[in-house]
């Protein structure tokens, strides 16, 4: 009986929009390897500017050489991939200049990295950047998205219910 009055409430871990502009499905991703959630479930967002916050409290876990994508792992284990754009590992680094390191500890809303929008078009790359959490499938319950089109940097955007 009082199991039943005391059930604890499910674990809810909150991501926020790393990015100002247009908030998308991951199925609307041109790449079959976001498209269809092949490395992972989250959202994508096309930028309006090059400045990218983080959208978890957590640690940088990894920071990719060519600096176009950072790896995150949140205080209860979610583990984020944020992809700067698609194709852009081919730019080696050039048009992003990352601002943390791996092992740095994050708040939401500091910041990771600038990268030049105009670099990357111009340079035939998309712009469209994935947010993932790479390891859903064992962390998540279920995931509950709470924005949709425009957004701004510091916006709820994901509820994730853990197992």
């Amino acid at each position: 009986m009082f199991k039943k009055l005391f059930k604890s409430q499910p674990k809810i871990v909150e991501i926020f929009s790393p990015l100002n502009g247009d908030l998308i499905d991951l199925s609307e991703v041109p790449d079959p390897v976001f498209s269809q959630k092949m490395v992972g479930d989250g959202f994508a967002v096309i930028p309006n500017d090059g400045k990218l916050i983080s959208p978890v409290k957590g640690k940088i876990k990894q920071v990719l050489p060519t600096k176009h994508a950072i790896g995150i792992e949140t205080v209860d284990g979610l583990e984020l991939l944020i992809h700067v754009g698609l194709e852009t590992v081919e730019l080696e680094g050039e048009g992003f200049e990352v601002l943390v390191k791996v092992g740095d500890s994050v708040e939401v809303g500091d910041q990771l990295l600038n990268f030049d929008i105009d670099f990357i078009e111009d340079n035939n790359k998309e712009i469209i950047t994935p947010i993932v959490v790479t390891n859903y499938q064992e962390k998540i319950k279920k995931f509950c998205k709470v924005a949709n089109s425009e957004i701004n940097c510091k916006e709820l955007v994901l509820k994730c219910e853990l197992v």
